[in-house]
């Protein structure tokens, strides 16, 4: 099944193959730049640019501990890091953007502790430091405290029409619990 054009590229952009024009198509994960003259020319391209860890800037000054190799700023899929320049090769990286550490101790394994996260899609969570050993995950700001119903050894704090609440962490219970009846 041929699939129509959506719109022309602006600049009437030439394929490098053929020299035909190309045109933004859609296709199953997503749009992308395509020659006019398909099926005859088979040349696509990826519309965006995609976060595949691209260098966005050399870090002058400063070697990568492993090789000596030139540090690089890069864009990937979860955002900005460091790694360095001659990657596939060697594979150090460094985090920008620390996880905010808490010291509510993990209740899921009770070994480790909290941290922030943020998932590819940009959502702010929290999570267990030793994952994936363990995979404990909550959604909201965790706060101490148990569970006056269930003894579940930790709350969440959520914004509702009332204002900020804490509930239960526990995804079996999950009832709201009120400033008097959380053990803190």
């Amino acid at each position: 099944m041929n699939k129509p054009a959506l719109f022309t590229v602006r600049k009437h952009e030439p394929c490098p193959v053929c020299g035909a024009e190309l045109v933004i198509r859609s296709g199953k994960h997503g749009p992308f730049l395509g020659c006019s003259h398909y099926p005859d020319c088979e040349y696509i391209r990826p519309l965006k640019t995609q976060a595949d860890g691209h260098i966005v800037k050399v870090l002058e000054g400063q070697l990568c501990p492993l090789c000596q190799a030139d540090l690089v700023l890069r864009q990937g899929r979860y955002g900005m890091f460091i790694g360095c320049s001659r990657y596939p090769e060697c594979e150090h990286t460094e985090t920008i953007d620390r996880p905010d550490e808490t010291s509510i101790v993990c209740p899921q394994c009770q070994q480790g502790h909290l941290v922030q996260r943020r998932s590819r899609f940009g959502k702010t969570f929290h999570a267990c430091d030793r994952y994936p050993d363990c995979q404990f995950a909550v959604n909201f700001t965790p706060k101490e405290g148990s569970c006056a119903f269930c003894h579940f050894p930790l709350l969440i704090e959520k914004k509702t029409a009332q204002g900020l609440k804490r509930f239960c962490a526990s995804k079996a219970c999950g009832k709201p619990v009120s400033a008097g009846n959380s053990s803190e």
